[in-house]
């Protein structure tokens, strides 16, 4: 029986978190609310709680659902290396609506699917999510839809699509207004746009630009903005799905990082990749989690496009993009 949650009440949200994060150690589904739409998600590293998302939206391998984590730093034990354009990215626009594709460590122990070897990350601008992230770690989550429908933006519809097939609910009430997230491919010298979506092309650019380029404009007048046409390697998205998993955001988003931490059973906090593992595994020893250490060979590149965030955060292999 599905358990549901109102944590748009403090009370229910004390409840509501704690209820999800058990459920996700358990290697259980749950629903969540996101800066974009609402999204199904689990352990990043459970590949048995992988597939059961996968298999809850009527999706295969070939459409790897992207990895939603609490802080930009996380991004550093997932990836074999972050480019100094990705850093610039991150800082400027996580949390927020802003998925980069990375080369993927080859030492983590996890399956989420035929990623040739990358992965897509995002930090979503949402304080329950956030909460829950720096509880459990990094999560594998994608749009709260079956395939062919559009993705929820209340726990209702994520309810009528995939009732009893997710353990926990988190009611954060109507998300946004469900623009997927941008995808930036950053697994090569130079990035590369596979979807635009909440962040335009013209911000993007703007934030690569070296801080002596920056043009302020007087007060009395606003500054020109760059722009740039949107790059041929956008991928076909499904209409009726809106893009990114972890995108339902409020409409604000604040310029620092959050840093929200997790108590581990000793009462100090998790904030690594590998602190993440030792706990994890203290709760569930039947599944396997091994330490970060750098990679020991390269890493093949990023498809040429994907399609959460939330609404389809999913990275195809056949020359989709991530569609969350």
């Amino acid at each position: 029986m599905s358990e549901r949650y109102d944590c748009t009440d403090p009370s229910g949200r004390a409840e509501g978190v704690p209820a999800a994060a058990a459920a996700i150690r358990r290697g259980e589904v749950i629903v969540l609310p996101t800066d974009t739409v609402y999204g199904i998600g689990c352990d990043a590293f459970d590949a048995t709680a992988v597939a059961s998302v996968l298999a809850a939206k009527g999706r295969g391998r070939d459409m790897p659902p992207p990895v939603l984590i609490p802080t930009a730093r996380t991004a550093q034990g997932l990836a074999t290396a972050v480019p100094d354009y990705a850093q610039r990215l991150m800082e400027k626009f996580w949390p927020g609506p802003l998925t980069v594709v990375l080369k993927a460590q080859t030492s983590l122990h996890w399956d989420l699917g035929e990623t040739n070897g990358t992965v897509a990350l995002r930090v979503p601008d949402h304080e329950v999510t956030l909460e829950l992230l720096g509880d459990v770690g990094p999560m594998a989550v994608t749009s709260a839809n079956t395939t062919g429908d559009p993705a929820a933006r209340t726990v209702d519809e994520a309810l009528a699509m995939l009732g009893e097939s997710v353990a926990v609910y988190l009611d954060a009430g109507p998300s946004g207004d469900g623009d997927p997230s941008t995808i930036i491919d950053c697994t090569g010298e130079a990035p590369v746009t596979l979807r635009l979506g909440a962040i335009p092309q013209a911000d993007i650019d703007a934030a690569l630009l070296p801080a002596d380029d920056v043009v302020v404009a007087p007060d009395d007048e606003p500054a020109d903005e760059p722009v740039s046409e949107p790059s041929d390697e956008l991928a076909d998205e499904p209409a009726s799905e809106p893009a990114d998993e972890p995108a339902a955001a409020p409409a604000d988003e604040p310029a620092d990082e959050p840093t929200p931490e997790s108590a581990d059973e000793t009462g100090g906090t998790v904030d690594t990749v590998d602190e993440w593992h030792d706990v994890a595994q203290d709760a569930r020893p039947d599944v396997a989690a091994g330490p970060v250490e750098p990679a020991g060979s390269d890493v093949p590149p990023a498809p040429a496009a994907e399609s959460p965030d939330v609404a389809t955060d999913e990275r195809r292999t056949d020359g989709g993009a991530p569609t969350q």
